[in-house]
């Protein structure tokens, strides 16, 4: 009988024990479920709370960029020169997104949207100059035709700077904000581009090192990205103009074989990445930056030499 008392004993105390074991497992199960949601709405809330104006947002790699922010909890307006297609966007994008039309060449049409985001959501912390047009003119300097050197000068340098005034002046008040540009590599080299479109890229890097210096003192943040070539219609538009006859398929493979990181190419999700990381409390001291997305392309250049055993 002692022993028979002594197995329903033991019987007793290993489920007791497997009982309590599985209790733990459950509740780590639950509470590592918990973190990992916690963790990922963190993840995808990098900008809770904040209000976004992004210029030339209605496609490429704007709109990708108003996606990406509106998922990570701002607000966004969408300013573009494109009423319809902004309009869409914004449709598209949900009850987080508004638009208003905008030529970035003309001041007023800047700051009725800067005034428009404010009188909207009651702040404007991201200005996103991303608006910009491509050159369409001679490869030589002897032809360059001034008329478009300056058409082009107003959008992608005059407009920004217009965009860097207007956002300071609600920015400064509130001693913080984070103003973004788009930049380019052609703007880092020279030989990747017209020379106008090159010129207004190189400006763009300075013009943000020069308004950092200031800005930095009321507490905002200035920083520009540069993207390697993308086919967004941007391009493919000036590519199918280069190479007249050439299929689209194929001027795309001809940028993406133009990088130098082999097994991935530049996507318009790239630059909307880097726009989160600078545009969020994650690069809270980073400013008068240009974070250069480009597989490393503008960091190397190749002799071109043979191999040893080549060499006869």
């Amino acid at each position: 009988m002692d022993s028979a008392r002594d197995v329903i004993g033991l019987v007793r105390s290993v489920f007791s024990r497997r009982s309590i074991s599985i209790s733990r497992a459950f509740l780590n199960r639950q509470f590592s479920t918990q973190n990992q949601r916690a963790r990922s709405k963190l993840s995808h809330s990098k900008l809770e709370g904040k209000v976004a104006l992004i210029t030339g947002a209605a496609s490429g790699i704007g709109k990708e960029t108003a996606t990406k922010f509106v998922n990570n909890g701002a607000k966004v307006v969408i300013a573009d020169i494109q009423p319809q297609l902004g309009q869409d966007t914004a449709t598209q994008l949900g009850p987080n997104a508004s638009f208003i039309a905008c030529d970035v060449s003309k001041e007023s049409d800047i700051s009725k949207a800067v005034d428009y985001t404010v009188s909207t959501h009651g702040q404007l912390d991201i200005m996103y100059n991303n608006a910009g047009i491509a050159c369409h003119t001679p490869l030589s300097i002897v032809d360059l035709d001034l008329a478009q050197f300056d058409r082009v000068m107003a959008i992608n340098v005059r407009g920004i700077v217009t965009g860097m005034k207007h956002a300071s002046r609600v920015m400064i008040p509130r001693k913080t904000g984070s103003i973004l540009c788009t930049a380019s590599i052609t703007g880092i080299m020279g030989g990747l581009s017209q020379h106008t479109y090159s010129i207004s890229k190189f400006t763009v890097v300075g013009i943000v090192k020069s308004v950092a210096s200031e800005l930095c003192r009321h507490g905002i943040r200035v920083n520009c990205i540069s993207p390697f070539a993308i086919p967004t219609s941007f391009v493919m538009d000036e590519l199918r103009e280069f190479f007249a006859g050439v299929d689209d398929q194929r001027l795309i493979d001809m940028i993406h074989n133009s990088g130098e990181l082999q097994g991935t190419y530049c996507e318009p999700g790239d630059i909307a990445n880097a726009a989160v990381y600078l545009a969020s409390d994650d690069a809270k001291y980073v400013s008068g930056h240009n974070l250069v997305v480009d597989g490393g392309f503008t960091s190397m250049k190749r002799l071109g030499l043979p191999a040893p055993d080549q060499v006869h």
